[in-house]
């Protein structure tokens, strides 16, 4: 197996360190990509207003959702004592993976100094080192004698490429921009609302007034990577159905961005914000873990981010549905189900539905979900069932 290892303070981490990573991979045709935020720089002082590791290792493991499923942050540097030093880190993968390929992923001052890093020539006994440039024409002017000295000082292994796309930040000029209410475009989006979410270097954000830009990134890093097509697409779903239906678009947006936005926690953490916000809950819902997300979703929803009563009813009932439901709610549960994404069952009757009669479309969503569940001896909550009769009612009359 093929292993890259890039390192770093990552304060933040930004699209400048990703590009470089996703292209060395491909170049190397890595198997596995390890992001390490270094703890205690050897040869340099962390900003006095660096966010504590914590907020830096989770930036960092957004990044790496991003990069795609061979990708990983990991947390030892962070965890170990004193200042970080790349051959204990090299040492302890060795020691991990005993028979696959090192790489050791750098930037060109890394590089052209590595001579005077810690024990140069046990690093390169460990890996091989890989070095990336702005241009072919000046990795090649740079890295050309660097390469011949390491290999003759050390024995060195080296592979230099040229970067194609070069996104031209540090990390310093970035925080800079970012405490001017600047530096979103060198950022993922869901770093960027991770930045948000906790207020880092200085950006200030009011979460209960946030653009819709600005909410979509902070809902996306509220999510696993797996979910982040879903939810993209039940928000355009529920735009569409929004201007369909005569309903406030917007308002459709930023229930759909949130609709999901407690889906990824643990039961724990979901009982917690049920406390927190003294929520009860039915006696149908309790203990049905799978319907707690629409709950606490709704409840943070409105807490955290401010929402309307209408917006937080719509995440609400997204799951199960209710009886006499609003045309937001209706809007909201459909677009969760037959966004493009999604791929469970034959959906093309309920999307062709969704755009001629809503009501219809929402009792064949009730209907087939009803008739899951029983067909996979699943209790099916009392308030899906009251959904389809108050429907079924409504056709009848």
């Amino acid at each position: 197996m093929k292993i890259g290892i890039y390192g770093g303070t990552f304060n933040p981490i930004h699209l400048g360190h990703m590009e470089a990573a996703k292209f060395a991979a491909a170049y190397l045709k890595l198997d596995k990509l390890y992001l390490i935020p270094t703890g205690i720089p050897p040869h340099k002082q962390l900003d006095g207003a660096a966010p504590p590791p914590a907020l830096r290792l989770e930036m960092v493991r957004l990044a790496a959702d991003a990069l795609g499923p061979d990708a990983e942050a990991l947390d030892m540097e962070l965890r170990r004592e004193g200042r970080s030093y790349t051959l204990d880190t090299l040492r302890q993968i060795r020691a991990e993976h005993p028979g696959d390929q090192l790489f050791l992923l750098m930037g060109t001052d890394m590089f052209l100094t590595f001579h005077r890093w810690r024990d140069p020539g046990e690093i390169a006994k460990l890996c091989t080192l890989c070095a990336f440039g702005r241009s072919e024409k000046d990795a090649e002017t740079l890295f050309a004698v660097q390469r011949e000295y390491l290999r003759e000082a050390y024995g060195a292994s080296c592979v230099t490429v040229a970067l194609p796309r070069i996104v031209d930040i540090s990390s310093t000029q970035l925080r800079g921009e970012l405490a001017r209410g600047g530096g979103r475009e060198y950022l993922d989006d869901a770093v960027y609302g991770f930045i948000l979410r906790e207020g880092l270097y200085g950006v200030g954000a009011d979460m209960k007034h946030l653009r819709l830009d600005q909410l979509r990134c902070v809902a996306l890093s509220m999510l696993r990577r797996s979910r982040v097509a879903h939810v993209l697409g039940t928000e355009e779903t529920a735009a569409e159905l929004a201007l369909r239906w005569g309903a406030d678009q917007e308002a459709a947006r930023r229930a759909a961005l949130l609709h999901d936005c407690t889906k990824k926690l643990s039961g724990e953490q979901h009982e917690a914000i049920l406390r927190q916000y003294d929520i009860r809950l039915d006696p149908t819902e309790e203990g049905e873990v799978k319907l707690y997300h629409a709950i606490t979703g709704a409840a943070v929803a409105r807490h955290m981010f401010g929402v309307s009563p209408e917006i937080e009813s719509a995440i609400r009932w997204h799951t199960t549905g209710k009886a006499d439901m609003t045309t937001l709610e209706k809007i909201i549960y459909l677009a969760d189900y037959i966004e493009p994404n999604r791929d469970f069952c034959d959906l093309r009757q309920m999307r062709e539905l969704a755009a001629r009669d809503l009501d219809a479309a929402l009792l064949l969503g009730l209907e087939m979900s009803i008739e899951s569940l029983e067909k996979r001896g699943v209790a099916v909550n009392s308030y899906s069932v009251q959904a389809r009769d108050y429907l079924k009612g409504k056709q009848s009359t």
